[in-house]
Formats: structure tokens, sequence, C-alpha cells
């Protein structure tokens, strides 16, 4: 028996042995043997343009075959692979561009209308000075300019024909992998994952998932965040087809679910509130047999017992970029109220969990309530170029310090409740107010502002409180476009509102503001 490929390279070679496809893309079935020689190509391409170990390379795209292609050929020369949400705007991409340090920067500049070369003109050009070269993707077959903002640029097809690269630079120990994730600060994390450990958690999940010799899997999030990712390193590990689509559309789902008999999905109860909606059907998608969901929007709490009137089983998830998606689950088997929860069993069986009181420090016994601390196989690398904040992030023997409040339960699985602090979970992505705080109160207009989460039928949204600068006067319209240039739309607040002061409350060693009480005053508002 040949050894377990204990690299990327290795893994997507050995799948390349199998009759069936790696992905099926808007319906077109993509080989494995066909992926992996595109990887090769490009990762020619990439030496070539002279990436080698350790260089970051930012991928801006969407869920195509390209960007799997192009993680990959980072893989093959160990260099690392930058995510970039495609619904970033120029603040965010030339923060994570240019502190990551990227070289290359990978993009489709016509994806659904979106002037990505406009947002690049925008980004501060320090931010830049970096970056090297372009390499832009197209589907319609349009020459691509030979230089953007400066730069010399290359057509990703004319990388993709370049004879493949037969030698294989990776390593196991090899980060390969940067995922954005908010933290404490404005500027995003950088959690940097191993070509080993994406490997080991892939094949945990297969096994606790049960994706088995028929399963078929469909993308439903973003590949450029952890959770999306996570669910193709498991279709990869168990070999099987993943179902794909550039974009999230919920129609569109809907149709391949029943084209292609898509078993598996992982998703927020946003988007399953809108593949339910598709069907008229009393007992809609019957080929499903499991449906991971994570729980963004306050006002979908009874999705599990909706979906389970009409035959669709929902479990609750947990993950985080530090110890990847798909962490834990819970079971099938438990009742409604069960299911709904976040949180359930790791999927790597040597994983341990615990709670600890955040203000005396004591490990909490099952049942109370404290920071989620986690000893898992799944966990990053560390946080990219951040030693202090590696260091700061983990526990002398080893435990990731979360930051999300929970408990454990005796059978061996948790709880997660809320996080700690007062992050925002925004369009499915978790986002620090003080990144949307610090682009409002760059506004000429603006003296400080405090940003609270508000629940609408939507999801949840930002609502902004500022306090204006003598003399001026609010301008709601002028803040949120101001802000709109600068971030995703999903972090754009519904609402900007002017108040004289911050409820606080003083302390010994610091005064802190109210946020529930913001809270409070921005649904009593949004509602009138």
């Amino acid at each position: 028996m040949s050894p377990a490929p204990n690299t990327l390279s290795r893994l997507l070679a050995a799948r390349a042995q199998l009759a069936s496809p790696a992905l099926i893309e808007r319906d077109r079935p993509v080989a494995y043997a066909a992926l992996a020689e595109e990887a090769k190509r490009v990762a020619a391409g990439f030496a070539r343009l002279g990436l080698g170990r350790g260089d970051r390379v930012a991928l801006w795209l969407p869920n195509v075959p390209a960007w799997l292609a192009c993680f990959f050929a980072c893989a093959r020369l160990g260099a690392i692979a930058v995510s970039v949400n495609t619904r970033f705007r120029s603040d965010e991409v030339a923060d994570i561009v240019g502190r990551s340090g990227a070289r290359l920067l990978v993009f489709w500049p016509g994806f659904k209308g979106i002037d990505f070369a406009g947002i690049l003109a925008a980004c501060d050009a320090a931010a830049l000075a970096r970056l090297e070269q372009m390499v832009a993707y197209s589907e319609d077959g349009a020459a691509q300019p030979a230089a953007m903002l400066g730069k010399p640029s290359v057509a990703y097809a004319e990388l993709a024909a370049i004879a493949p690269l037969e030698q294989d630079f990776s390593r196991p120990g090899d980060g390969c992998v940067i995922f954005t994730t908010s933290g404490t600060t404005r500027a995003p994390k950088f959690v940097l994952h191993d070509q080993q450990t994406l490997m080991r958690h892939g094949a945990d999940v297969v096994e606790a998932f049960r994706i088995g010799a028929d399963s078929v899997v469909l993308l439903a999030p973003p590949l450029c965040g952890i959770f999306g990712f996570c669910s193709f390193m498991a279709a990869l590990s168990a070999g099987r087809p993943l179902v794909m689509s550039p974009a999230w559309n919920a129609a569109g789902a809907a149709r391949l679910i029943d084209a292609h008999r898509v078993t598996h999905i992982n998703a927020t109860d946003e988007a399953v509130e809108q593949l339910l909606a598709q069907s008229a059907d009393e007992m809609p998608f019957r080929s499903l047999s499991f449906i991971g969901y994570a729980a963004f929007n306050p006002l979908l709490g009874d999705i599990v017992a909706r979906a389970a009137k009409r035959g669709v089983r929902l479990v609750g998830l947990y993950g985080a970029s530090e110890v990847q998606a798909l962490f834990s689950r819970q079971s099938e088997s438990d009742s409604i109220e069960g299911r709904s929860l976040a949180g359930g069993r790791p999927v790597n069986p040597a994983a341990r969990v615990r709670a600890r009181d955040p203000d005396s420090g004591q490990v909490l016994p099952h049942g109370e309530s404290g920071e989620l601390e986690f000893h898992a196989a799944s966990r990053m690398q560390g946080y990219f170029a951040d030693p202090e904040a590696t260091r700061d992030a983990f526990t002398g023997d080893g435990y990731y310090r979360s930051g999300d409040l929970g408990y454990t339960t005796r059978d061996g699985r948790f709880v997660y409740l809320t996080r700690i602090n007062d992050s925002l979970r925004l369009g499915g992505f978790l986002v620090s107010p003080l990144e949307i705080e610090g682009v409002v109160q760059e506004h000429s207009g603006v003296a400080a502002c405090q940003v609270v989460g508000v629940p609408r039928p939507e999801g949840l949204k930002p609502v902004a409180f500022v306090i204006l600068k003598p003399g001026a006067a609010l301008d709601e319209s002028a803040i949120l476009a101001y802000v709109a240039a600068r971030l995703a739309k999903y972090k754009v607040p519904a609402r900007v509102f002017a108040v004289g002061e911050f409820p606080v409350t003083p302390g010994a060693n610091a005064t802190k503001i109210q946020k529930h009480k913001l809270r409070d005053e921005a649904e009593r508002r949004m509602t009138k």
C-alpha cells in the first residue's frame, strides 16, 4: 500500500487517478486530472514571474476553478495564497495586499460588472508598492492590457497555457494560505495555515460528516473564506465532486441540487432560508442527507424547526479561521433545540475544549459559560508576520483562546453562545466594529463613531452613532457614500445617527462605552 499523500500537490495527484470529476462548475464537469494539470501550468507561470517559496499571491477571485488552480500552484511552489473577498473595496484590498506583502494579484476585472480596476486605482499607492505583477482572469477572450496601475499585467489564460511544472517544491509544513479575520484592532489579522494541517482537517470532516462514495458537495460560501474553503477540502479529501458557481444564487443552487443529486451542503441560515423559498414542494431536496448550518441572523432563530417541517434536517456547526471551519457539528439525532445550537462534537476525536472564566482565569466546570479554548490538530500555524499576536492567541499549554463565549457538556461537546467582544456577523463574515468606525471617523465632519449591530429581516445590519465636529451638520447620505466607496457593501451602516455623547460607564482603569444602550437606541430609532 502506498503511503498517504503528505502535501497538497501529492493529494491532488492521487485524486487525478479518479474517474469522478473534481468540480461541476456551472454544470461543466472538471476532472481531477484537468485541475491538477492546470495547477501545474499556473505554477510554471508563477515561477516564470519569479515567485517561489514564501512569496505571497493575492487571490481576488470568485468561486471559479482558477481560484483552486492558483491555490494549488502556490502550494506546489511553497508560496502562500492570500484570500481576498471579491466584495472588498479599496481600503480593504489595499490593506490586505499591502500588509501581506503580496507580489502578485490575480483578479477578474469584469466579474459581475464591478469596476475592479477602478477599485484598485483608488487604493493607496504606497500600500501596493510591493505588488509587482497583475494577472487578469477572463472568460470572454477579450484582450487584457499589458500594464495596470503602472505594473506589468498578464492574462491568466496565458499562464494556464505554459508547459506544466513537473517539479514539486511543496513540503507538509509549508504555510500555504492566509485568511483574514477580525480581531481586537481595526486591521484584520492574517491567519496562516499549512498544508498538512489543512489535509488532516479535511480528512476529519469527511469522517465526521459521513461524506461517502456516492456523496456530492455543493459549495455555498465563497472560497475566499474559511467556511467555503473547508467545504472544498472535505470534497477533495473524499475524492468527491464539488458543485460550484462563481457567486451564490439561491434559485441556481436549488436547480443544481436536484440536477446533480447533491447530498451535502454547509451554508448560513440565510442561505438555507433562501433555498427553502425556491421550492413549493412540501418535502424539497430529497437527495440531501446533510445540511450543516451557521446561525448568523438572529431573526432566523426558528429556521431549524421550519426546515424540519419540510423534511430538511439542519445541523448546527462551529468554526473559526484559527481552528478552521467545520471544526465541530451537532448530531442529526438531536432534538430541534439541540440541532439549533452552534458547537457540538469536534470532528477530530483527539480535540479538547474547555471554558475559562475571563475574570478569574479559572477553567470552568461543564455547563458554566466562559471563553472557549481549543486544543486541536486543525489549529493555525499562526498569525502571519505577527509573532506577538500569535503568542497571545495561545495559552501556555497550547489551547487557542477563541474570544467566544460558551460552555462544555459532559458528553464531550460544547455550545457556542456569542462573541465575548462586540464583533459583528455581517454578510456571513465576522467584522470588527472598529474597522467600520475607523472609516466613518475619517469623514471630515465626524469627530467620533460607535457601531452596533441591529437585527433586520434581511440580516444583522451595522448602525453608526456619530459625534460631529464643532459646526458640522449631519449629512447622512454623504457619510454612507464615503464608507461605501471604501468598504464592502455589507459593512456600510444601514443608518447614521448623530448624538451629543455616547453613554459610558466610568471605571478605575478606563471609561467604557455602553454598547448595549446604543443597540437599544438603534433598534428604537430603526423601528420608528
